[in-house]
């Protein structure tokens, strides 16, 4: 599930706002829909009742100004699709406990005349079909057959025939296929005592979910359109961020960025930059400080050397010059550290195999047994003379403490893995930490001579760190001691 996951959900900022956003979308309009489904029927209906009404209204009116003998045709005229006028001797509509709606609409009709009229209103009459009619009204019922279409018109009824059963029949199919929807029944009474009669069933259009569809898809690209824009201007300062901090942690020497994008972004990269500037000034600082203290140390040593000659005890003179010397060493050693850091040096793409190769190839025309493996290219990005430097005094303590010494690379997970392994003695494990440290020597777990004054790991400690990467020690089970480097690509 969690590998599924990861496959179907984006992991960039972009992808999971937009992804959130259309989630957002789909629920409401999925909600909205749900609550409003019926409205756009619902308003179709109020319109259509209330256009059969004020035609109702209309033709009444029509029907009191105008002779008998043209009131069937008024009539015919009044008729549509959906709605039926007659007159009859009683009213189809029913007086019953009528709603508020019922009563409201029919105080808005009483307005619509000059004088009160007895009217009656049906806004849901579903038992039309079970209605009955003498001969007496079935003549005037007739003319409903030519508003039905033909597929409704039962087999033998073409409009004209005055069978009633057959008219009957017909109509009770009609009504039962007509009886889920909704109906309105009208009465308006006549001055002579008859009853006007409107009868409508009118069908709204089928719903459709397509317009749905289409307004959620518009609505879907274009809030990521603009989503896509808005995070493309926040993203690539932060991707240009990403990459300065990325630099930075190599030591590379970087410029200041630009404080471009929204506030926020433009805060953090400011941020940023003052945090380079306050990081390369302290760098700088301490190194200055360091190569001041060492190089003012190098003539009150000079001066106790030349006072130690003057000692007339052998012993004592040898073993104060030979710690005069030792300090003199440590004091050069200082200086040589802090001249390489102020030195600036710009990062370079290089084939790490070729540089493993030439530092193995130097130590063999010295005589020294190192050999380099090569598994192919594999270009990093780094600080050549620097790494170089780190690189060779792992390899010189490698000769020094060990029989021979094997480089080694490969590519995992986007680093640079360099492994360095002599047949030495090896060092205690509780003191694999220890030998990064300045002027630490274990001369009692490799050699009797000692080989230098105890800054070299920490010099290479200090130049993997500040191109991004680590570096451990360990004992293999088949003796020697394995230095393992890891460095990114950075290509």
């Amino acid at each position: 599930m969690a590998n599924l996951r990861k496959y179907l959900w984006p992991t960039s900022l972009s992808g999971q706002l937009i992804g959130l956003l259309v989630l957002a979308i789909v629920f409401a309009q999925g909600v909205s829909l749900w609550v409003f489904h019926d409205e756009r029927r619902i308003a179709l209906v109020e319109v259509a009742r209330d256009n059969i009404l004020m035609r109702a209204v209309a033709t009444v009116k029509l029907l009191e100004e105008t002779p008998d003998a043209i009131h069937g045709r008024i009539l015919d005229a009044g008729r549509s699709r959906f709605s039926s006028f007659w007159i009859d001797d009683t009213p189809i509509a029913k007086a019953t406990n009528p709603s508020n709606t019922e009563l409201r609409l029919i105080s808005y009709l009483q307005k619509q005349f000059d004088q009160p009229r007895n009217m009656q209103l049906d806004l849901d009459r579903r038992d039309r079909s079970k209605k009955k009619h003498d001969d007496k009204k079935w003549d005037k019922l007739k003319p409903d057959a030519e508003r039905w279409s033909d597929d409704e018109k039962p087999d033998g009824v073409d409009g004209k025939s005055a069978d009633r059963k057959a008219w009957e029949k017909a109509r009770e199919k009609l009504y039962r296929k007509r009886r889920e929807h909704v109906d309105l029944a009208l009465s308006i009474q006549l001055p002579d005592g008859s009853w006007f009669n409107a009868n409508t069933d009118y069908r709204p259009p089928q719903r459709s979910i397509a317009p749905f569809l289409v307004q959620m898809l518009l609505t879907i690209v274009a809030t990521s359109v603009i989503v896509a824009l808005l995070m493309r201007r926040i993203s690539k300062p932060l991707r240009q961020l990403a990459g300065a901090a990325e630099k930075l942690g190599r030591g590379e020497s970087i410029q200041p960025l630009d404080e471009k994008g929204p506030a926020e972004i433009a805060a953090l990269t400011r941020a940023f930059n003052d945090m380079q500037n306050r990081l390369t000034r302290f760098v700088q600082d301490r190194t200055r400080m360091l190569a001041a203290i060492s190089h003012d140390m190098r003539t009150p040593i000079t001066s106790l050397r030349l006072r130690a000659e003057f000692i007339e005890d052998d012993e004592n003179r040898e073993k104060i010059i030979e710690t005069l010397d030792e300090m003199s060493q440590m004091t050069e050693a200082t200086l040589a550290f802090a001249r390489d850091e102020a030195t600036s040096e710009d990062a370079q793409k290089l084939d790490l195999g070729s540089l493993l190769t030439s530092l193995a190839d130097d130590q063999q025309d010295l005589g020294h047994n190192v050999t380099a493996e090569d598994h192919g290219r594999l270009v990093i990005r780094c600080r050549p003379f620097a790494l170089k430097r780190a690189l060779r005094n792992l390899i010189d303590n490698g000769v020094s403490y060990g029989e021979a010494v094997c480089l080694s690379y490969a590519d995992i997970n986007g680093h640079a893995l360099i492994r360095v392994r002599d047949k030495g003695p090896g060092i205690p494990t509780e003191k694999l930490t220890d030998v990064f440290e300045p002027f630490v020597r274990l001369e009692e777990s490799r050699s009797e001579e000692t080989g230098g004054i105890g800054l070299g790991l920490a010099i290479t400690r200090s130049i993997i760190h500040a191109h991004g990467g680590t570096i451990t020690l360990s004992n293999p089970a088949d003796g020697g001691l394995l230095v393992e480097v890891k460095l990114p690509l950075g290509v």
